[in-house]
């Protein structure tokens, strides 16, 4: 038996754990701790569980606001309130280092993970999204792990049920060998059925709900918490393997448990599978909990309390009934085809306790695996690269001669091509319900019951973020709630999935400091507070960690779902106007990056300009005057106004474009500058937009109007692009294809 091995501070480094964590456990245990208790302690100090070097930091979010309803940190899902006695719950998840290991189960298991998260919490799923980073696309491996990522994504999605209406996808080669995959789910919930993740109710029963235990995934949370080696990808049974199939029956039984009034508490078996569960929803509700893993079905013969307790076996949730519901609520769990099993009771001690067949082979206070585990603030240093990359001298850069072949270039770019054929993979479960999907800068999705709608949108822009992670971070939520104004929604709040290298090197964690600053600061200024994460350290390739990269998911209410915007040209003779003001800054563009192979600049950003700029957009659209919107970004003005023209496929409508600025034609084009959206409106409705604009107090410019098979845009004097529709089109929607067919 593994109770019977022998435990030292040895034992206890291959764990993961330091030799004062070691002697901490031993104090709060007031004895040495037994094989499977120092597994238990190594799971849940992990990182993966615990986020020991990151949650000292989270103090700095934003938390509260009138709309939230469950916080950061209370539970497995952030809610926020939409009215009419309903929530949206929503989460983003990574699943990056198994991802690396095996990308179509792990990306699978991924946003089954996710899905799990939200529907334990009461709310039913009604929207996936996935936040992507992969290397250069002319790497052979970047080619497999980006084929089986979306294939994974896809198979649990599709198999659960569940739409995958958009995300968020950039390739760069500090991705290289370490993929950062994030999975972003939203669900909706009737706010009497939100349910918590907590044990009350001394006596109550404590069940085991789904798929059988297995050792798949034992020691992941370990796993996901050091970086990625030959060794350690090569770990036995490190990555779970999934079941969409069951995953879609167990969301069902659940949700039916829960409307009907029969759970107390509930959690999914996640990260440390049983372990987790067990001791968190004790410590949420004050109690205890004492379960036998005898109990516990397996599937594989001979597994060990150890093996049984940290093994992180898929579609598994642990449920705390009434114990005047138990007939009831077997029998619904018989219904979908769900296994149920009693394992265990509340008790009022605090305190987990496991037993084999009778016998205790662990037993720890659950706050001391929680509340208990240990927090650092690690030391942080400045990256020495910043001096050289800040220094961006324009006058070494040569302005190119052809602009068309600038234009058709940035269009070939993986991270600005449309990624149409990837999300062909994904089924629309519900048409009615997704009025706009991936394409857009934001998904729509339809509030049953009401007028109003959801929009939903996830980004992060790594390279701003390495540049200045303080900024970048700052851009990262401001972009994202660009997106959701441009469909017409008001931001509520974020989730942040927060994917950085490893904390003990000092400038990552500088990095990884300065990005939880940006994201703060910028989620005060547009009043959209932080309501649920995750956090993925140890990013790491043989040439470094991967770019910051701190993913924001955010949502938003559309007030009046008719009244929705996408970003395509609507309507010939339509004036186009940009809301914002150009600036010469080149700073972090993919322009720099393809034509003059730097990685430079200092990204900036004015967070009351952008909030203006926001409101300004916002104002107009729900005044019903703009025909399109959509948000200045990756390749600058020349590529949004390239997808305002394309991205509709066969209602492709062109622009005629004038440009005056005194402003170097490469930056007034390709230029990433923030807090600019290009609208279109008809000729009657541009005086509204005007005078919106100058009550926004926002600097605007009248570019051009829609119509024709091409777009021109004519800088001064000169014409610098003039390409058909068609050309634009083509290379645009077959620049990933072409490459993954190579």
């Amino acid at each position: 038996m593994t109770t019977a091995i022998k435990v030292n501070i040895e034992t206890a480094k291959e764990m993961g754990l330091t030799e004062d964590e070691f002697n901490e456990i031993k104090k709060l245990l007031s004895r040495d701790p037994n094989f499977t208790e120092l597994g238990v302690f190594s799971a849940m100090w992990s990182e993966h569980c615990s986020y020991k070097n990151s949650r000292k930091l989270f103090s700095l979010f934003p938390t509260k606001g009138k709309q939230v309803l469950v916080g950061a940190g209370e539970e497995n899902s952030g809610i926020v309130d939409i009215g009419d006695g309903l929530g949206v719950a929503f989460k983003i998840e990574s699943h990056n280092h198994p991802s690396a290991v095996e990308p179509f189960e792990a990306s699978a298991t991924g946003i089954g993970g996710c899905l799990r998260d939200i529907f334990t919490i009461g709310a039913r799923p009604v929207a996936g999204l996935g936040a992507l980073r992969f290397g250069s696309l002319d790497n052979e491996r970047v080619k497999v792990l980006f084929k089986e990522v979306i294939r994974g994504l896809a198979h649990y999605a599709n198999t659960a049920e569940i739409s995958a209406v958009g995300g968020d996808t950039y390739f760069d080669e500090s991705y290289d060998g370490n993929p950062l995959v994030n999975a972003f789910v939203v669900g909706i919930v009737e706010t009497k059925n939100i349910i918590r993740g907590a044990a009350y109710g001394v006596g109550n029963p404590v069940y085991y709900i789904g798929g059988d235990t297995g050792r798949d995934g034992v020691g992941g949370a370990s796993f996901a918490s050091k970086e990625i080696t030959e060794e350690s990808a090569s770990i036995e049974n490190a990555v779970a393997i999934g079941d969409a199939e069951l995953g879609k029956r167990l969301r069902e039984a659940c949700l039916e448990l829960i409307e009907k009034g029969l759970v107390v508490g509930m959690q999914d078996m996640g990260a440390a599978g049983l372990t987790c569960s067990s001791c968190e929803t004790a410590t949420r509700s004050g109690t205890g909990i004492e379960i036998d893993v005898s109990l516990v079905p397996q599937r594989e013969k001979a597994m060990t309390p150890y093996e049984i307790l940290l093994s992180e076996s898929q579609e598994r949730m642990l449920a705390i009934l009434k114990n005047s519901s138990e007939e009831e609520a077997l029998g619904i769990l018989k219904k979908w085809d769900i296994n149920a099993v009693k394992i265990g009771n509340v008790t009022d001690d605090k305190m987990m306790r496991v037993k084999e067949n009778g016998t205790v082979v662990c037993e720890i206070p659950a706050d001391a695996l929680t509340k208990k585990a240990p927090l650092y603030e690690r030391e942080a240093k400045e990256p020495s690269y910043l001096k050289d990359t800040r220094d961006l001298d324009y006058a070494l850069l040569k302005e190119p001669d052809d602009f068309n072949e600038v234009i058709l270039k940035l269009l070939d770019s993986p991270t600005i091509a449309s990624k149409e054929s990837a999300y062909k993979e994904f089924t629309f479960i519900d048409k009615d319900k997704v009025l706009v999907g991936a394409g857009s800068d934001a998904a729509v999705i339809k509030i049953k019951g009401t007028k109003k709608a959801l929009a939903v949108s996830v980004d992060c822009n790594g390279r701003y973020c390495y540049l200045n992670p303080y900024n970048g971070a700052m851009m990262a939520v401001a972009e994202t709630a660009r997106n959701i104004v441009c469909a017409g929604g008001r931001p509520l709040a974020i989730t942040d999935g927060l994917n950085f290298g490893n904390p003990m090197k000092p400038e990552n964690y500088w990095q990884f400091k300065k990005c939880i600053e940006g994201l703060s600061e910028a989620c005060k200024a547009l009043g959209t507070p932080v309501v649920s994460g995750n956090v993925s350290f140890y990013n790491e390739n043989p040439n470094g960690a991967v770019d910051p990269t701190p993913m924001v998911g955010m949502v938003g209410v559309i007030k009046d779902a008719d009244k929705r915007v996408t970003q395509n040209f609507k309507n010939e003779g339509d004036i186009i106007v940009l809301l914002g003001e150009n600036t010469a800054d080149l700073s972090g563009s993919e322009y720099l990056y393809l034509f003059q192979n730097l990685k430079k600049g200092d990204p900036r950003i004015d967070m009351e300009r952008e909030k203006a700029v926001q409101q300004a957009c916002l104002a107009a659209i729900e005044s019903g005057i703009v025909n399109s919107a959509h948000d200045c970004s990756e390749g600058g003005l020349a590529v949004t106004l390239s997808e305002s023209c394309i991205s509709a496929g066969d209602r492709m409508l062109g622009a005629a474009i004038r440009l005056d600025n005194d402003i170097r034609k490469d930056a007034v084009l390709f230029g990433e500058a923030p807090s600019r959206i290009i609208v279109s409106v008809g000729k009657d409705n541009l005086t509204a937009l005007e005078n919106i604009a100058k009550e926004h107090a926002i600097p605007y410019s009248i570019l051009g109007n829609v119509g024709g098979e091409k777009l021109t845009i004519q800088c001064g004097q000169t014409t610098a692009i003039d390409l058909p529709l068609t050309t634009l089109s083509e290379t645009w929607r077959k620049a990933i294809p072409s490459r993954l067919e190579e």
